[in-house]
């Protein structure tokens, strides 16, 4: 009888182990499948690199560092669409594997000899290279004529050339064209921002327009650079944003606005850059546009630079849109000639 007892836990030992060790063997199991499914899920998203330009100008205006992690939050927390949208933070990455693997680049930064480009061309070049997309926003379409101008017509269709394009702030009454990709579930829309417009193209045009509106003396508020073109585009619709389908099979887009932070807040002029943002990246907009949050007035003054004399950046307002025209001023521009 005793011998059977032992025998029996015995049996019973052997059972607890050999079930125990599957039960391991089991949960292991699922931890690296779970493990696998996540990083193939990873794999899946569609990668896109924003560049967030260095401090500059005054509290609430060229927030480069907000204004990309507005526009990333969205698309990654919000859109529910599969991309992985990771924003460099003040200026060129100092550690360029961040552009492994990324479908697009996005620079939102100022322009001329601070673009964050400038010193960087040889890598710009690799990527584009690759087919890798490329949009680029406000401040960021102004590049020096002559070889950056060529780099820029070629990469993104245009660009901004001092002495002849202009940078007025002024209320543009935007009219989108609505069968392009990223013109999906965009409105027409109202917003004073410094709409850059007589952008320098290449004859015949690559690009198409997406974004325009018509300049006129009453609309314009502020005048900073002005150009006999300038002078000659009012009353002519301008490009505000443009897209290209490079013959490298990659694609560029321009985005003039994005001077004053608070418009992010504005749903069709935050939705036509996320939709552009997408097809820069070779991503299919969805019909009805990219779905993002109401930004609020507290989000708006979240990640602002840091500077001597901060501003609270309020929401957007029909005031911005009413006010007075500016004086007209002679023609302006830097290096400009006596």
């Amino acid at each position: 009888m005793k011998n059977r007892y032992f025998q029996f836990l015995s049996e019973f030992r052997s059972l607890l182990v050999r079930y125990a060790s599957v039960a391991t063997i089991g949960a292991a199991f699922c931890a690296v499948c779970g493990w696998e499914v996540l990083r193939a899920d990873e794999a899946a998203k569609t990668k896109i690199v924003f560049i967030a330009g260095a401090q500059s100008h005054p509290s609430g205006q060229h927030e480069f560092n907000a204004g990309s992690v507005l526009l990333a939050r969205a698309l990654n927390e919000q859109s529910g669409l599969p991309v992985d949208v990771q924003v460099v933070h003040d200026g060129w990455p100092q550690d360029e594997s961040v552009f492994d693997g990324a479908k697009a680049v996005i620079i939102y930064s100022d322009g001329g000899a601070k673009h964050p480009v400038a010193g960087h061309e040889k890598k710009m070049e690799e990527l584009i290279a690759k087919s890798i997309g490329l949009m680029c926003m406000h401040f960021a379409v102004d590049v020096d004529p002559g070889e950056q101008g060529e780099r820029f017509t070629r990469w993104i269709g245009g660009f901004y050339e001092g002495g002849f394009s202009v940078n007025p702030h002024w209320t543009a009454p935007v009219k989108i064209t609505r069968d392009h990709p990223i013109g999906y579930g965009v409105s027409d829309y109202k917003a004073n921002d410094e709409w850059y417009y007589s952008i320098r193209f290449p004859e015949p045009k690559p690009a198409l327009d997406i974004a325009t509106a018509i300049p006129t003396r009453e609309s314009i508020n502020r005048y900073i650079h002005w150009t006999p073109s300038g002078e000659k585009g009012l009353g002519v619709r301008q490009a505000l944003m443009w897209a290209v389908e490079r013959p490298d099979g990659g694609r560029g887009v321009g985005f003039t606005g994005g001077h004053w932070h608070r418009n992010w807040a504005i749903d069709n002029f935050r939705r036509i850059v996320l939709n552009a943002i997408l097809w820069t990246a070779k991503v299919d907009v969805p019909e009805g546009g990219v779905v993002s949050q109401p930004i609020t007035e507290e989000q708006l003054n979240e990640n602002l630079d840091p500077k001597k004399t901060m501003e609270h950046v309020a929401l957007p307002s029909e005031a911005d849109l009413s006010q007075p025209a500016a004086e007209p001023v002679e023609f302006r521009w830097p290096n400009k000639k006596k």
